[in-house]
């Protein structure tokens, strides 16, 4: 039985859930916020719920609408603009809609504080979120749209989900200036971004009108009334998109956000480990420099830094979680070496002359060569550690390119010089702090 796109979402997240679970306690406890979306992601689908994301500048009506929909004042409407400040979720009881085969499906409406005071910090972060996990998204304006509200609308679209934009509180316009407001929104501003049928007039939250009441003895008087909420020309629009399109835009919008947080959890992933990677390549240039340089016999000091660099192949093998033979790593050194070419030969040459002082010697040069016979081991060791790195990160394949050209870029990125001296400073300093070495 083939699966459906429905099932293939669902699929989707839990694997990437399961992923996540993978983890090591660090990058789990970095991803928090991406298991927390992921688990809300699973409810969401195995639930049926629909959720209606409503953004816009302040005091645009957004709560107002949501009232006028819900039918019930769920949220406080506030003269003073400005009055959402969380990202808040409402059940949409009278929607009258459900995705088809799931009895407890909902239609969710969920408020965004005001774009125009959103900015950068953790409640952008929020809008973002909610506009990600969306299935409908509602913009809200109240006029024409200026600049704060083109950018955010041309953003909002970026997500690719169904954009709704509501011309709301046109009982402050007459009738041609309705009319005028409704075909510069369709024709001048959002041409190409909008259908023009998916931008709708409302008004949410009317003002008080004044009426004149004839008593039955002729005399009259005044009083204010607020005219009845009018948003059905949205309700309308919303519940025609959801009969036709509702199943799919939940399955996609629960795939589409399974692979962003896919995305997410490998980037970061591979910028923990490769932070873990980086420190171990410099530790082990560090060892093999120090085993190289005060290795008081010539030949074994060469021999013992070879068996360093299959040491640390194997260390970053395990960082990033795969498996590697002994053969393999010393495969892996001897192939980078060869790519190499002229670090590998200086490396051989320098240690090589400065192996056979420590021969005629019978040792003693050792600690007058220590110092530049390691760092060129070491710098030789951090060459074949980055670009094992790259092997390893890349799927254990040096990919199209091929190790010769992999190994090219890495040393034109790297400042020999700088390693080189850093290299020269830690052995140094390790070789003082040693007291058997000042023997």
């Amino acid at each position: 039985m083939s699966s459906t796109p429905y099932q293939d979402a669902l699929s989707s997240v839990e694997k990437t859930l399961d992923r996540l679970k993978r983890c090591t306690e660090d990058e789990k406890s970095k991803l928090r916020d991406e298991l927390a979306g992921l688990r809300s992601m699973h409810d969401k689908l195995v639930s049926g719920r629909v959720e209606i994301v409503i953004f816009g500048e302040i005091s645009t009506g957004k709560s107002a609408l949501i009232n006028a929909l819900v039918g019930s004042q769920v949220s406080a409407v506030d003269v003073r603009g400005g009055w959402t400040k969380e990202v808040w979720h409402v059940a949409w009881d009278g929607a009258g809609y459900t995705i088809p085969g799931f009895a407890q499906s909902q239609v969710i409406l969920i408020d965004t504080p005001g774009i125009n005071e959103v900015g950068g910090g953790p409640r952008g972060e929020m809008a973002r979120d909610a506009a990600q996990r969306a299935d409908l998204i509602l913009f809200v304006t109240d006029s024409d749209l200026n600049e704060t509200e083109y950018s955010a609308l041309v953003e909002l679209a970026t997500f690719n989900k169904p954009i709704l934009l509501i011309l709301n509180k046109i009982d402050l316009y007459s009738p041609s200036q309705r009319e005028r407001l409704l075909e510069v929104l369709r024709v001048d501003r959002l041409d190409g971004i909008l259908p023009p049928e998916q931008i709708v007039t409302a008004c949410a939250d009317p003002r008080e009108k004044e009426y004149i009441i004839q008593s039955a003895d002729g005399s009259e008087r005044s009083e204010w009334r607020k005219p009845k909420a009018d948003v059905a020309e949205v309700k309308a629009l919303i519940l025609k998109l959801l009969e036709k399109e509702g199943l799919a835009l939940v399955a996609l919008n629960g795939a589409l956000y399974a692979a962003d947080q896919s995305d997410k959890i490998v980037s970061l992933r591979m910028s923990l480990r490769r932070t873990q990677a980086e420190n171990t390549i410099r530790a082990y240039a560090v060892s093999k420099g120090l085993a190289v340089g005060l290795n008081p016999i010539g030949v074994a000091d060469v021999m013992g830094g070879s068996a360093v660099d299959i040491a640390m192949i194997l260390h970053l093998a395990n960082l990033y979680g795969l498996e590697m033979t002994y053969q393999k790593a010393s495969g892996l050194v001897w192939g980078i070496a060869k790519a190499a070419g002229w670090v590998s030969a200086t490396e051989i040459i320098t240690s090589g002359l400065i192996s056979l002082f420590k021969t005629v010697t019978m040792g003693k040069g050792t600690l007058v060569t220590a110092i530049p016979q390691g760092a060129a081991a070491g710098y030789g060791s951090y060459i074949v550690g980055m670009a094992a790195m790259y092997y390893l990160e890349h799927g254990s394949s040096w990919g199209a390119d091929g190790p010769k050209v992999v190994v090219k870029g890495i040393l034109e990125s790297i400042d020999k010089e700088s390693v080189i001296q850093q290299l020269k400073d830690e052995i140094g300093k390790r070789i003082h702090l040693n007291r058997h070495a000042k023997k």
